[in-house]
Order: C-alpha cells, then structure tokens, then sequence
C-alpha cells in the first residue's frame, strides 16, 4: 500500500505536465535513508508510464565499491536505448565514438589526449543525446543515490541541469539527506543547484502517526492494535523502513527481544535466515551494491542447488532482491547491506575480496566487460594484496582516463601510489609507462622527441614520478587543484633529491597553472623557474611548453619584447621536435603579440591561418583560444562589425565541443562588439550568457563588467554598482592581469563620478596610473584615460573637486603621450581625451570638438559619436552665432535619436535638458505633461527658473549661471528674485535647502549631469 505523499506527487505530476510541454525540469530529492524516496519514484515511475511517457532509471553505485564512473548516467542510457532504439541510434549516429565512453556498447572509444575539454565534451554530447531523444517522447530520467555518486556523476549531473534548454524530459535525483554531513562531496554540489531557479528541490518527512498507522496495516492485512502502533511509531520515529521492520518483526513475534541499536535493528531479519543464507548474504555484501549470480555462485562454492535454496530464503525473506534483468541480486535496503557488510571481521572481509578478485580473473565473463577492470581493482585493493593489486589499479585508472572521468582516474592513481612501496620490485619493474601514462612528458619525455640517451620507451620501466605526473595533470583536468597542488609539491621534492631538469619544469608549468587556478598567486614565480630549468638544454618539448606559456602569460601580464621574443622562440623549438598544437597555441600568442605591436594586418591574418589550422586538424583548445583572440584583436583596433561573425561561430563550436569557459569568453567578447555597434539588448543578452555558462570565475567576471558597462551608460548606477562588485569579485587581486583589471577601473572610474565622488574616481585613477600601462594595453588605456579626463570635466563646477584638479590633468596628458595611436579608433580616442582636458580646464571650443566628431563619424560607434556630437552642439551654442545654432540643433536631434534608441538615459537627459536651456526645439522630441505631483510646478516654477534653482542649489553665482544657460548675467539675477520670492525665503542657501528637503532633484544630481 502506497501511504501518504500526495503533495510531493502533486509537485512531481506538475513537473511532468510541463516537460510534456517542452520545457525541461530538474528536481532532487532528497531524504534519510529509509524514509521511502524509492517507493515514491517507483509510485510516480507507474504513473508516468501508464502516461505512455518513458522512465529511464539509473542508480549510483557506493564509493567504496568503486563504481564505473558515470554509472547511472550509463545505466539510463542502456534503458533509453532499449526502450526508444530507433530515436536513440538517430540521436547517437556519428557521435558514437565519443558517446561509447558513457555507454560501451556503442562501441571503441577513441584514444584522445587527455584535457579537461574531453570531459566537457562528452557533457556536452550527453545533454544534446537526452534532448534530441526528448525531442518527440517525454523522458523521465531518474538516477538515485546520488550520495553515492563518482565525481563524474556529480559534475555531469551539474552541467545538464544548468544547460539543458529543450525538450520533454524531467531529471529527478534523489539523495540520503543524512549521509550528506559537512564534509561530503555532494553538500557543494546541492549548494550550487539550489541557487538555480530551474530546479527543485524536495525533502520527504517522515510519516505522522496516522500514515505510520496506514502502513502498518498494509503490512499486516488488517488493522493494527492502536498500541501496537504507538510503539513502533514511537520505536521508528516515522522512518518508513524501520516501520516495515518492526511490523514484520512483531508479526513474526520477535518484537519484544529487539534492542535500540540501529544495526541491531537492520540484522534481526538476516540473523533469522539460515545459516547457509546467512552466508550468501555476508558474500553478497562485500561484492557491491549487484552482483552478478555467476560471480556470487563462483565465491560461495556451494552446489547450484544449495546455493539457490539460500538465495530463495533471502529473497524471500526481503533481504535480496533479484535485479530488473533478473541477472543477479541486490539488497533490497542498502541499510542492510551497510549492516551486514560492517558485521564482517576484517580477515573474512579481505578474503572474501580475494576471492571475488580470483573469481572474475579466472573467468572473465562473469561481469559485464565494461565493469570488468574497474571491479577487479575494487576486489585486489580491499583483498590488500599489493602485488596483484597495483597493476590493477593502474589499468582501472586508463580505463577512467579513457572516459574522461578524471577524478576517479586520480583516486586510483593516489591509490596506487599508496601501493607503490609495498608492491614488490619485480612487480613495479614489469610496468611500462606507455601503458599506464598519457601525459607529457614527465612519464615519458622521449617518446615524441626521439629517444635521447639511449632510452628505449618499450623497456623504460614506470617510476613513481610518471604515476606523480599523471596523477597532477588528472587532478588539474578533475578540477581537483588542492589534491594537484600536493602531489606536485612532492614531486618537486623528489626532484631536488634526483634532478631531473626536464621532469622538473614540466612540474613546475603545471604548479604555475594550478596556482592561477586556486588564486594564490598570478604564476608567474613557478613559470621563471621552469624557464631557468630548461635554459641551455638541447629543444624539447617540454622547452617549447615553457616558452610557449611564458608568451602567453607574458601577453596577458607583461605584453612587449620579452614575450614576443619568447613566442618566436616558441614556435622555432615545437617545430623542431614536432609539438604541433604547442606551435599553434605560441603562434596564436605571436599574431596578439603583432597586433598590439602596431603590425595589425599581419597579427590578424596570422590569427586567422592559426583558427583554420586549429579546425583543419582537430586541435579544439587553439581553436577555441582562436575563437576568443583573433574577434578581441579585430575590437581592438575598431572593427567591431568583423569580430561579430567569427564570435557567433565561436559561441557554436564552444558549445557543440562542451568548452564551458570558452563559450563565457566569447560571449564577454561578442557582448563588447555589439554593444561598441550600439546593439544594446543583444550586448545584454551576450553578456548575461556569458555569467550563466562560464565554469570558471574570470570569464563569469568578463559577463558582470560587461553588463556594469551598459547600466552605468543607461543611468542605472545601483545595477552598476552590483556588477563591478560582482566582476571584481570574481576576477580576484591575486592576480592582476591589464586586460581586465584596467576595464574594471574604467568602469569603477565612471560609476564615481556619475555618483558624485569625484575623489574615489581620482584614487580609482592615480592606482592604475602608479601600475602603468605595458605596451599592447593602449585598447584599455584610452578607454580609462576617456573616462577620467571626462570625471574631472563634469565635476569642473564642483568647489570640492578644485584642489587636486591640475595635477590630475597634467598625469592625464603625460599618460596621453605615451600612448600609441597606431589604429584609427585609438587616434580617435586620443583627439577625444584632449577634447575633454580642454574642457576640464574652461577652454573648450567648437574648434577643438569638430576634428573628434569627424574622427568618430569614420567610425562604427553610434553611442560614442552621440556622445561627441552632444559636446561639440555645447561648445556651439556657448560660442553663439545663428549657424552654430542651427548646427547644434541637428547635432543634438542626432545625440538625441541615438540615445532614446539605445536606452542611454543620461545622454538623452543631457541633450533634452542642452536643448531647453537654449530654447531650441528638437524634431520629434516629446513634450512632456505637466506633473500635477511635482512640488516645483505645484510652487509655481518655471522651467528655467527650475534649471537656475538647481544651478543655485549647486552653489554657482550669477555669472557662472548665465553661462551655463546661455543668458545674461542681469537675466540671471531676475531669476533669481523670482525664485527666493516664490519660494519666500530670504537667500540662496534658504532656497537651496528648501529645494533639497521638498526633492525637487531627486536624481541627485545639483548640477547638469554628464553625458557619458
């Protein structure tokens, strides 16, 4: 009987309804063990079939079993597979390879060198395999256990529930609340889904009395003694386990002689078996979580008849139970596999496991060939027998390694570094790193350069450095950076006993990565020190590594020189020994390199041979680095309109390859163009893609500068602020690379000072001033020197912005000198920054704006010519004259479209306010209606004499008021008077007080605010 439940299956059957609609849904359920999350799935699983929607469910196997990676994901797709056959071979088709990795049966899995973009990868595939199968049928992915769940599970599971976007499918996972204490792994993973809105999240009570009640006798077939039900409900607490538990045990007479012991509790039943069941059940404990009947009949060593005797007496008891396929058995309760497995001494508990291990070698085919390796090192491990054990291991961790489950690949490696010294020398000495390593080239440096010294890679016999090596590259692809940082730190330690130059400088690249990566430190540190080991060494591969990492930590840290010197040299050395895709990454470096050196044309037209190059042959990391450097280098030098092509073609091939952090970097660069070319929404909607897929924090930081760009520019400066703080946050101060930290203090700079700190803006400035701007960051340079010599332009009225001022000036233009104008846009900038210098200072004309607007109008960037034309229409009408009049009108008719179009807020507020202190009338502006709520009109204030208040509230004169307005000081006076009458105060600071405490500005701003 089926008690209770029925708001969680109301919430379960709406999810349904809507997947069946084509929207995805993801929910985690999660309970203590026993509470009865498998019965509810199994009720809803009934349901949704008589529905004639497919159920695919797929169980986590326990870790200490060690489990295949990837286990419920394979054993889900093996169901879909049998279920939907003609819509999973069409979904798969051509993917096969790649997708055999989850599901063997698919066949042969590729070689492939191992990188973390393997793994995202075969993510990637996965999500659009369970959308392309929901595309047409509703699917009900269900994998249980995941307290259980490898790593690989986990991240999998992560990665779909935040991309899938399409289809009828539900993805239901349920958990043991209870085992998920402080420290387990899967407690991070449930933090980082409860912060997505798309799923949900449910935790089943335990039952009340009353379902206690209804239990009981469904159990029983009759209703129970109120009594009776007291005390196992008071006994169980509402755990439906133990209530099935008690009741059977109270049926069976029993009750009385139970103690308080849980594992008491949970063995009554398998202690009332006959010892020859008794036995089985002790066996099928330690084999995992199903063992096959062959394998169980194989180690109990009883005669088929005994043996299914023994089985039928435990399955009949509900102890086991036979699985779907009817191929082997199971613990009906895994608590009862928990009990009876630590009931085991532990010699019988490390017997049992040899003989499990003896078993499948003798006979192979008595587990699934998939299984087969992963098993046999679970079985030779717990047997703690080193000598069979290690080269178990090993081959589990290439057959991990071969599914890009990296994190299960360095669990064994770990382990067989555990066993390294016990093993027996000859046992070590017959291993061959060609056969347990893949890596390069600490395991074996002379298998892509020759065979230097003599060395035969065949006959080379593994060291303990080579598992070292494999096992840091597996942690860094794993994402595990602490556990990769420890074993490098050791291995570096072995190497200063037995020097090794090149083993140690490969050691040290990937500490300097991991370092990046853990934000203690910027890396460059571990990196000289690599450089140091391989000077003066004969080429290799790993000296071409080096270098080629030295450029590009260089480009983005250091750019000039040295680093373009260290990208040729680069390039020269993995020619020589033939590291193709070390050539393609420095040559992608030194087409940068060129660019920011001022040789455009051939800096871009080297990029974009290395991004063909990269696609010709496969090389999926250059051509997703290509994908983000060769549009942000075309940006650079002003052609926006070319990068946005080639940044949609980079989004796709991040997405189809599963490159999570490439496709955040495009999507930050492609946000950039668009928004350079006045497509706003499209710029926001790049730029919050660019938040939501990026895996790493930095391209996640690039999203929320971009979004504090275009808020600050539309006025919202609340919204500004919160994504600075978010883009500063995730890009961190342990490593402070130009490119992004100069756009966040441009940004920082501008939010300041359009909040009226005009002294914050200033220490904003003088920091990055004191930090310098290295040759190649002048793209970045200009922008911060615009926005700065801007602040200090608008807060020229202000009395508190007047000490400091001219120093500030005098760095801005000494800056500006040293700044290359080798690309239009750049030169346009540059004529922009003087402009507005001049206007710092009060000398500002016509004169000096027309040649920045020329610039601009050769240009493809509507919001910044606005933004020029809206200063040139000012110094025009400050100058007088009927046809500057006229100019400035169809200046400011321009600015003005420009800015309602794109939303920009205080450009637009400038131009309407520009236009009604000159009395100009702007064709297709809007007149606004009057506010009956707006205590200025309610006092009888004109417009003008509303500009000339919040001027006088700014502590202006009469003369600096006029010329503000474009009146005569003597007019101004008049206004003036009227006002104080108007408002019955008596002088300025009474009517400036006034103002502020009726809100008349309530935007804050007393003076006319900035139009950038």
């Amino acid at each position: 009987m089926f008690v209770g439940r029925t708001g969680e299956l109301d919430i379960l059957n709406d999810a349904l309804a809507r997947a069946a609609t084509g929207e995805p849904q993801a929910l985690l359920l999660g309970g203590e063990a026993g509470v009865g999350k498998t019965r509810l799935v199994e009720e809803f699983g009934a349901a949704v079939c008589r529905r004639a929607a497919t159920v695919a469910v797929g169980g986590c196997v326990e870790i200490g079993a060690d489990g295949l990676p990837f286990a419920p994901f394979s054993t889900a797709l093996r169901v879909l597979r049998d279920a939907l056959p003609e819509e999973f071979a069409a979904a798969v088709a051509g993917q096969e390879e790649e997708l055999a990795r989850l599901l063997p049966e698919l066949g042969e899995t590729g070689p492939g060198r191992p990188d973390e973009r393997g793994t995202a990868r075969l993510f990637e595939l996965t999500a659009r395999l369970l959308e392309r199968i929901a595309a047409r049928h509703t699917v009900v992915l269900v994998l249980e256990d995941l307290h259980w769940a490898d790593a690989s599970t986990r991240h999998l599971l992560a990665y779909l529930f935040r991309t899938l976007r399409t289809g009828r499918l539900l993805v239901l996972a349920t958990y043991r609340a209870d085992d998920v204490h402080r420290r387990h792994p899967l407690r991070p993973l449930l933090a980082e889904l409860d912060r997505l809105r798309t799923v949900r999240r449910l935790e089943l009570a335990r039952f009340t009395r009353a379902e206690v009640a209804r239990q009981i006798a469904g159990i029983l077939a009759a209703e129970p003694d109120p009594a009776q039900v007291d005390e196992i409900f008071e006994r169980s607490d509402g755990n439906a386990f133990f209530v099935e538990e008690l009741a059977v045990a109270a049926g069976e007479g029993c009750c009385t002689g139970l103690t308080d012991s849980l594992r008491d509790l949970l063995l009554v039943r398998v202690e009332a078996l006959p010892e020859r069941s008794q036995r089985v059940a002790r066996i099928a404990a330690e084999g995992g979580s199903t063992v096959e009947y062959g394998l169980i009949a194989a180690v109990a060593g009883l005669s088929e008849d005994d043996l299914i005797e023994a089985l039928r007496a435990a399955v009949g008891a509900n102890i086991l139970t036979a699985t779907p396929d009817g191929d082997g058995y199971r613990f009906r309760h895994a608590l009862v596999r928990e009990a009876v497995a630590d009931d085991l001494l532990p010699g019988e508990r490390s017997r049992l496991n040899r003989r499990y291990a003896e078993a499948l070698e003798a006979d192979p085919t008595l587990v699934p060939a998939a299984e087969r390796v992963v098993r046999l090192a679970g079985y030779w491990y717990h047997a703690h027998d080193p000598a069979r054990a290690l080269p178990a291991v090993l081959d589990a961790s290439v057959v991990a390694r071969r599914r890009h489950a990296y994190t299960e690949q360095l669990r064994f490696l770990e382990r067989a570094m555990e066993l390294w010294d016990t093993a027996p020398a000859e046992v070590r000495d017959a291993l061959r790193p060609v056969d347990y390593t893949d890596v390069y080239p600490p395991p074996l440096p002379e298998r892509r350069g020759g065979t230097p010294s003599g060395c035969d890679p065949a006959t080379t016999p593994l060291r303990y450095l080579d598992l070292m090596a494999e096992a840091a590259a597996a942690g860094r692809f794993a994402g595990e950076r602490e556990r990769a940082l420890k074993i490098i730190k050791r291995a570096l330690r072995l190497l200063e006993e037995e020097p090794d130059p090149l083993r140690a400088a490969w050691f040290w690249v990937q500490r300097s990565r991991v370092v990046q990566a853990l934000a203690r430190g910027d890396g460059w540190p571990e990196l000289s020190t690599a450089q140091d080991l391989v000077r003066g060494l004969p080429p290799s591969e790993v000296h071409a590594e080096v270098l080629a990492e030295a450029a590009g930590w260089s480009m983005l840290h250091r750019p000039g020189p040295e680093a373009f010197a260290a990208a040729e040299r680069a390039v020269e050395y993995a020619r020589m020994v033939g590291a193709r895709e070390i050539e393609l990454n420095a040559r992608l470096t030194l087409g940068g390199l060129m660019v920011d050196a001022g040789d455009t044309e051939a800096g871009l037209a080297e990029m974009a041979r290395v991004k063909e190059d990269a696609l010709r042959e496969g090389v999926r990391s250059v051509a997703g680095r290509a994908f983000v450097n060769l549009p942000s280098a075309l940006q650079a030098v002003g052609r926006s309109r070319e990068a946005v092509p080639l940044l949609r073609e980079g989004t796709a091939f991040a997405r189809e390859f599963g490159l999570l952090d490439t496709e955040a970097w495009v999507w930050g660069n492609l946000s950039d163009s668009l928004y350079t070319l006045g497509r706003w929404t499209e710029a926001a909607d790049a730029a919050e893609h660019a938040l939501r897929v990026g895996h790493s924090a930095k391209p996640q930081g690039a999203g929320a500068l971009r979004l504090a760009q275009l808020a600050l520019a539309r006025g919202d400066l609340a919204e500004a602020a919160r994504h600075l703080a978010t883009a500063g946050a995730r890009y961190g101060c342990h490593d402070p690379v130009p490119q992004q930290s100069l756009r966040v203090v441009r940004v920082a700079i501008g939010v300041a000072a359009a909040q009226g700190r005009v002294l914050d803006a200033r220490a904003e400035l003088r920091a990055a001033l004191e930090a310098g701007f290295p040759p190649g960051t002048q793209r970045y340079a200009w922008l911060l020197l615009l926005a700065a010599a801007v602040a200090e332009a608008d807060a020229r009225a202000l009395p508190a912005a007047a000490d400091g001022r001219a120093e500030i000036l005098d760095r801005l233009r000494e800056t500006a000198r040293g700044l290359t104008t080798g690309a239009p846009v750049w030169l346009a900038h540059q004529q922009w920054v003087q402009a507005e210098l001049h206007r710092a200072e009060g000398r500002d004309t016509a004169e000096v704006w027309s040649p920045v607007v020329a610039a601009f109008e050769c240009l493809d960037r509507p919001y910044d010519l606005a933004r020029v034309r809206y200063r040139l229409a000012q110094t025009l009408l400050a100058e007088g004259g009927e046809d500057g009049r006229e100019r400035a009108v169809e200046l400011l008719r321009l600015a003005g479209a420009v800015a309602g179009h794109l939303g920009a807020r205080p450009l637009g507020d400038a131009v309407a306010r520009l236009a009604q202190r000159a009395r100009l009338t702007l064709a297709g502006t809007p007149r606004r209606a009057p506010d009956p709520a707006d205590p200025a009109e309610a006092l009888g204030l004109t417009g003008r004499e509303r500009d000339v208040l919040r001027l006088v509230s700014a502590g202006r004169t009469n003369r600096q008021i006029a010329e503000e307005l474009f009146i005569s000081p003597k007019t101004a006076s008049v206004h003036v008077s009227n006002i104080l009458g108007k408002l019955g105060v008596s002088g300025r600071g009474e009517a400036a007080a006034l103002a502020h405490r009726l809100g008349l500005f309530p935007d804050g701003t007393l003076a006319a605010p900035a139009a950038g």
